[in-house]
């Protein structure tokens, strides 16, 4: 039985899809009920949704062999597992955004909000750039209105609420998109089940 750590959410839904269609279906996964284990004996899988966040760490740990995870939270936290595939769904990317007309100052420490302070930090680290961290977890857009910050790192996907603020993307860092992960350990015990998985999965991105 492969376990596979599905994201909650639009992207978990899409996710499940494209397992489905690689084979790997599992109806009661679309039943509206409580349960939190789904498993289908007839194509030995077994799925739970969990919180996107959460996916590598259910991976990492052991407790699903696969999962998907956005690569912004394999860049972030750095977990110990193979990362087997680019889905090609979940498109977005870090950037940095500032108040429109907002020019850097070298002189200065720059003050950078994020959730994601370590993708942040090696991305300013690598220019040699002085920065100053502001770690916050709800609504980023809000700190340089405020003041509290200069910019911020975060997620953009079609730069809406951006713009809404009078805020602008300066910079990307790096393109986002959703990734098949697995368990290091789990790979070697199932390396066949996997790997059928991942090339079912590849095959089904070329018919799209």
């Amino acid at each position: 039985m492969l376990n596979i750590a599905l994201p909650k959410g639009r992207l978990g839904e899409k996710v499940y899809g494209m397992f489905a269609r690689a084979g790997f279906e599992c109806p009661a996964v679309l039943e509206n009920s409580r349960k939190l284990i789904f498993e289908n004996e007839a194509a030995q899988v077994r799925y739970f949704w969990v919180k996107p966040s959460d996916v590598a760490i259910y991976v990492e740990r052991g407790a699903a062999d696969v999962g998907v995870a956005g690569k912004d939270i394999l860049l972030e936290y750095r977990p110990d597992v193979y990362e087997l595939l680019d889905l090609n769904i979940g498109k977005c990317r870090m950037a940095v955004a500032a108040p429109e007309g907002f020019e850097d100052r070298p002189d200065r420490t720059l003050r950078v909000a994020t959730k994601f302070s370590r993708i942040a930090r090696d991305f300013y680290t690598a220019r040699g750039r002085d920065i100053d961290i502001i770690h916050l977890n709800g609504s980023i857009e809000i700190a340089p209105i405020l003041g509290l910050s200069d910019v911020i790192v975060d997620i953009v996907e079609t730069g809406t609420t951006l713009r809404e603020n009078h805020l602008e993307v300066i910079e990307t860092i790096v393109p986002i998109s959703a990734r098949l992960i697995a368990n290091k350990s789990g790979f070697k015990f199932k390396t066949e089940a996997i790997e059928r998985l991942t090339g079912a999965l590849e095959k089904g991105g070329e018919r799209e």
